[in-house]
C-alpha cells in the first residue's frame, strides 16, 4: 500500500487509477496514525515497544518493519513538500512519525529495560544463545542427523559461533527477554524481521544522504499506459 501510495503521490496518474490509490494512501495514512501511541490502537510495553502483534511472541520482526514504513513514509512526504498528516481532527507532523521510527529502533539496539541489544554483535551485551544451527553447533566437520544437532540446541552453553548482525525474535510484553536457545519466541531470528531491520537502518541512517531520488525511483517501473504503436511505413505505389 506504501508503495502505491508513492505512484498516486509522485506520478498522479488519474483515471482509472485515481480512485484504487486514493483508497491506498487513505489506508497508509490511517496505519500512521495508527502508530502514535496517543490513539491507543495498540497497547506498548512499559518500555516503550510498540505490540503490533498483539502481546504475542518474536514482537521485533512487525516492530523493525514499522520502523522501516514509516521511516519511508516521512520521506515520501518530505519529498512532496507536506508537513504532516491529519489524523481524525489532529495534524500530525512528520517529525512524531519519524521519531516513532527512530524509537522503535533505539529499542532495538539497546535502549530497552534490558538494557540489551537484541541485534547480535551490537553493542555489549546481546544474545549469546540465539536459536540458530549454523550459530550453536561447532565447526568440527562431522555431519550431524536433524535430531542429532538438539544436544547443541539444549545445552546452557553460549554459542560458539555468533550470527553478528541477526536480530532475535525480542522480549515478551512485560519487556524481559530470556536467552534461551530452546525459547525460540526469544532467541529466533527471522528473514522477515532482519529484512524490517536493515531496511528500517538504512532509511535512518544520513551517512548515504537523507531522503528519496524521486527524479529516478520509477527507471525500471514499466509505463502505466500502453505505448502507442509505431507509425505505418510510407505508403509506395
Amino acid at each position: 500500500m506504501l508503495l502505491l501510495t508513492r505512484f498516486r503521490i509522485f506520478l498522479n496518474p488519474g483515471y482509472p487509477y485515481e480512485e484504487m490509490l486514493r483508497m491506498y494512501h487513505n489506508t497508509t495514512t490511517l496505519t500512521m496514525c495508527a502508530y502514535m501511541k496517543q490513539y491507543g490502537v495498540f497497547n506498548w510495553t512499559r518500555g516503550g515497544m510498540i505490540q503490533l502483534n498483539r502481546g504475542r511472541p518474536q514482537p521485533l520482526q512487525y516492530v523493525s518493519n514499522a520502523a522501516f514504513l514509516a521511516s519511508l513514509f516521512v520521506d515520501y512526504m518530505n519529498a512532496t513538500g507536506v508537513p504532516g498528516i491529519y489524523c481524525g481532527a489532529d495534524f500530525i507532523k512528520l517529525d512524531k512519525i519519524k521519531s516513532f521510527a527512530t524509537s522503535q529502533m533505539d529499542y532495538i539496539l539497546g535502549k530497552n529495560p534490558m538494557k540489551m541489544s537484541y541485534v547480535v554483535g551490537f553493542g555489549n551485551k546481546f544474545p549469546r544463545h540465539v536459536h540458530h544451527r549454523g550459530a550453536s553447533m561447532p565447526r568440527d566437520k562431522i555431519k550431524y542427523s536433524c535430531t542429532g544437532g538438539f544436544k547443541w540446541r539444549d545445552t546452557r552453553n553460549p554459542n560458539p559461533n555468533n550470527i553478528t548482525g541477526a536480530m532475535v525474535g525480542g522480549p515478551d510484553r512485560f519487556d524481559q527477554f530470556r536467552d534461551l536457545r530452546s525459547n525460540y519466541s526469544y532467541t529466533e531470528p527471522t528473514l522477515a524481521g532482519n529484512a524490517g531491520l536493515v531496511a528500517a537502518l538504512v532509511s535512518l541512517t544520513s551517512s548515504g544522504g537523507l531522503g528519496i531520488d524521486k527524479n529516478n525511483m520509477f527507471s525500471a517501473v514499466p509505463p502505466l499506459y500502453p505505448q502507442s504503436s509505431p507509425p505505418p511505413p510510407p505508403w509506395r505505389p
